[in-house]
This record gives structure tokens, C-alpha cells and sequence, in this order.
């Protein structure tokens, strides 16, 4: 049976050297989720695909290959490159590194894939870099299904957050100090990506960190270090 060539709606989430001439690239597609393939000759001066296989540009890709690694037959551009700089470079650096790294090959979250672009939106715009960051780190784990529901909890209970065993009621009211502890009424804003109050978007960046750092299992984030050299 012949192989079909479909194209695909992707991102470049990185790329890295691949033997000679060639670089291996992880992808971020709209229908089979994170896949790898590699790209030959790209490496080669004049490369017409080394040009376009850049981060942040909406690109339809084709490739062939039965095994996990592709091969790319064919990448076109439908949009042009967003000019991130600075802090908001940094941030999209980020959030390409936690795809790369939370995904599993050809799993598919074609919501997931809308809110990408929403934040990559958020950070060109740079009216709300910190609320589309927490809005995106939220969908990201509630579709690995990392999170659990926020909605359900009392807004007048203090909860502690456990990444096995979810919220559980805090034993006293002098642990709201605690980094794992949250306010139920600041777990229902983020249920619903409502951080338009200060309390609310550090509660949310605190237990988004606690949840993938989890999830990473205390493999550090290259992104990060270089926020803090920054």
C-alpha cells in the first residue's frame, strides 16, 4: 500500500543538528500532536528549508516514514514570523520547551494547538504576557490531564495541593503560607482563566509551577536559566 503524503498545520517547537548536513526537528502539528523528523540537506548554505523551519511561523509540512522518526518531504510558510524580542522571546522559548517536553509523540490536542497560538498572540501584543502564560500553562496540564477539575472546590476552604492525590483540605487555616496552599475562591478564578486580580495570578503561578515541575520530574528547563540570566 503506497503511503500518503498528507500536509499538516504546524509550528517548529526546536531544532538541532543532524548528522552531516541535516537537522532533526520537533514539530507541534494541529491533527498528530509533537512529531520528529528529520530534515536533510537543511544544513547545506542556500537551503531553502532552513529558511522557513524557523520557531513561531505557521508553516504546512509533509513527511514520509512508517517509523516514529519522519522524514520531511515539504514545509511551506501561511504566515510570517512573529517578532518576538526580550522578555516575550524568552516566554515563547518557554512554552515551545514545555510542549517539546511534556508531549508524547502523535498525541493529538488540537485545542491545545488554538491556545499556542493564543499565547503567541498575547506575547506579541503585550497586553497580558503574564495571564496568557497562566492561561497556557492551565490548558496545557488539564489536556495531559495533570490538573484536577478547580471548579468543584469551596471558595471559603483552604486546599493543599498534592500533584498524586489533587486538593486536599488544609488541616489549619496558619498553612495558607505554605507554597502548596490555595484559597478555594483563587482556584475557581483560575478554573475559569480569570487572573485579573494580583492574588489570583500569583496562586496561579505558583501551582502551575508546582504541577510541571511534577510532571518534569526535576529535570530543570533550559528556558528558566536563561530567565534568570536575563
Amino acid at each position: 500500500m503506497a503511503e500518503r503524503f498528507e500536509q499538516h498545520a504546524a509550528y517548529v517547537l526546536h531544532s538541532r543538528p543532524y548528522r552531516d548536513t541535516s537537522l532533526l526537528v520537533d514539530f507541534f502539528t494541529l491533527e498528530q500532536g509533537r512529531v520528529s523528523a528529520v530534515v536533510q540537506g537543511a544544513r547545506r548554505p542556500g537551503s531553502r528549508l532552513r529558511s522557513i523551519l524557523q520557531p513561531f511561523v505557521p508553516i504546512q509540512i509533509r513527511w514520509r516514514g512508517r517509523q516514529e522518526l519522519k522524514t520531511l518531504q515539504q514545509a511551506e510558510a501561511v504566515g510570517t514570523m512573529m517578532l518576538l524580542q526580550g522578555n516575550a522571546l524568552l516566554c515563547a522559548l518557554y512554552v515551545n520547551e514545555l510542549l517539546q517536553r511534556l508531549l508524547q509523540p502523535f498525541d493529538a490536542h488540537p485545542r491545545l494547538y488554538v491556545y499556542y497560538q493564543y499565547v503567541l498572540n498575547e506575547l506579541l501584543s503585550g497586553s497580558d504576557v503574564e495571564g496568557g502564560l497562566r492561561t497556557f500553562e492551565h490548558r496545557l496540564l488539564h489536556e495531559l490531564g495533570c490538573l484536577p477539575a478547580l471548579d468543584t472546590l469551596d471558595a471559603a476552604q483552604l486546599y493543599q495541593f498534592h500533584p498524586e492525590q489533587g486538593f486536599l483540605l488544609a488541616t489549619h487555616p496558619a498553612e495558607q503560607d505554605k507554597p502548596a496552599c490555595f484559597w478555594g475562591q483563587h482556584l475557581q478564578s483560575i478554573a475559569v482563566d480569570d487572573y485579573a486580580e494580583p492574588d489570583v495570578k500569583r496562586a496561579a503561578k505558583r501551582l502551575m509551577r508546582l504541577a510541571i515541575d511534577h510532571q518534569l520530574g526535576g529535570t530543570p528547563l533550559r528556558s528558566r536559566s536563561l530567565f534568570k540570566k536575563m
